[in-house]
C-alpha cells in the first residue's frame, strides 16, 4: 500500500513540475517567434543601420570614396578631390554629407576618418541627431525576459528546488526501507522510481528548453550579418584603406597640421633651445658637457 502512495505522489508532483516547464517552453517559444518576425519584419535605412554598430562613419567614408568625393591612401591620410572641393555637388543622404563638410573643413590638409569621428564635435552632433532621429521611430523591440536574474523569482526558484530535493530523499529512502511484496506493489515501486529519476533529470531538461527557445539579440544579429552597399561595392583594397583611415584617431589631425615622423628622432634624447641658456638633457644624472672645462692631453694634434 506504501508503494501505490508513493507512486501516485512521484506522478502528481512530476506532472505538475513538467507540466509547468511545459508551459514555460510553450511561452518562450511564442514569445521568440514574435521576436523574431518583428525584427525580419524591420525596414533598416543603410545609415541606420549602420550607427546601430557604430559603422556610420566607416560607411559614409566608402561612399564619398566610390562616388568619387574623397581619396583615402594606404596611410589612412583622406584628401578630397576636384568634386568634393566643389560646393555645389554634396551626398544625399546626412551622414556623407556631414562627413564631407568636416573633411572640407580640413581641406587641404589631410586627415583620417576617425580624427573626424572622435574630435570633430560638429560632425558628431549630426551623427548624434540623426541616429536620435531614426531611433524615435523604430517600434517596441521586445527581448527574451530573464527571469532568473531577478531576486523574487530567484528566491522562489531555489525554495522548490529545496522542496523537490527533500521530497526526492524522503521518497527514495521509503522505497528502500519498506520492500514491496507482491507484483502491485513491484509494479507502484517502479512507477515511483521512475517518477524520481525524471524528477532528477528536471535541471538538464530545464536548460535544454532554454537553450532551445532562446533567440540571443535577434536585431544585432541581423545588423551583424548585413553590410553597407558603399562598403561592399568597394575593392578589396579600397575597403582596407577606408578601416586604415577610420581606425587613426591620432596620426592624421588635418587642420592641426600634424605629420607622423616629422623631428620626431630630434626630441628624442633632447634639443638645443636657442631661446634657454644652455643645453637640456633628458637623462636625471646628466651632467653639462663643456669644451672649455675639457682639458687636451699633451699628446693631442
Amino acid at each position: 500500500m506504501l508503494q501505490l502512495v508513493l507512486a501516485v505522489s512521484v506522478v502528481v508532483v512530476a506532472v505538475a513540475v513538467y507540466g509547468g516547464l511545459g508551459l514555460r517552453w510553450w511561452w518562450r517559444a511564442r514569445l521568440r517567434r514574435g521576436i523574431l518576425a518583428r525584427v525580419a519584419a524591420l525596414e533598416l535605412e543603410p545609415y541606420h543601420a549602420a550607427a546601430l554598430e557604430y559603422e556610420e562613419t566607416p560607411a559614409a567614408a566608402a561612399e564619398l570614396m566610390r562616388d568619387g568625393y574623397l581619396d583615402i591612401d594606404g596611410e589612412g591620410a583622406a584628401l578630397l578631390t576636384e568634386a568634393g572641393r566643389d560646393p555645389g555637388r554634396s551626398p544625399v543622404d546626412a551622414v556623407p554629407a556631414a562627413l564631407l563638410e568636416a573633411v572640407r573643413r580640413h581641406d587641404p590638409e589631410p586627415v583620417s576618418i576617425g580624427w573626424i569621428d572622435s574630435y570633430d564635435e560638429e560632425y558628431r552632433g549630426r551623427c548624434l541627431a540623426y541616429r536620435r532621429e531614426r531611433d524615435a521611430l523604430l517600434p517596441e523591440m521586445r527581448r527574451m525576459p530573464d527571469w532568473d536574474g531577478r531576486q523574487p523569482w530567484a528566491c522562489c526558484g531555489c525554495l522548490g528546488f529545496v522542496l523537490l530535493g527533500f521530497f526526492w530523499l524522503m521518497v527514495a529512502e521509503m522505497l528502500v526501507i519498506a520492500p514491496p511484496h507482491g507484483l502491485r506493489e513491484w509494479a507502484a515501486a517502479v512507477v515511483a522510481a521512475a517518477g524520481l529519476a525524471a524528477l532528477l533529470l528536471l535541471p538538464a531538461a530545464r536548460r535544454a528548453v532554454r537553450a532551445r527557445t532562446e533567440c540571443g539579440d535577434a536585431l544585432r544579429d541581423r545588423l551583424r550579418a548585413t553590410t553597407h552597399p558603399a562598403m561592399a561595392a568597394l575593392e578589396e583594397r579600397q575597403r582596407l584603406h577606408v578601416l586604415t583611415s577610420a581606425g587613426d584617431r591620432d596620426r592624421w589631425r588635418g587642420a592641426d597640421r600634424f605629420v607622423p615622423g616629422e623631428d620626431e628622432d630630434e626630441d628624442a634624447y633632447g634639443v638645443y633651445d636657442a631661446d634657454e641658456d644652455d643645453q637640456w638633457w633628458e637623462w636625471g644624472d646628466a651632467y653639462h658637457y663643456r669644451a672649455a672645462d675639457h682639458e687636451d692631453s699633451p699628446d693631442d694634434p
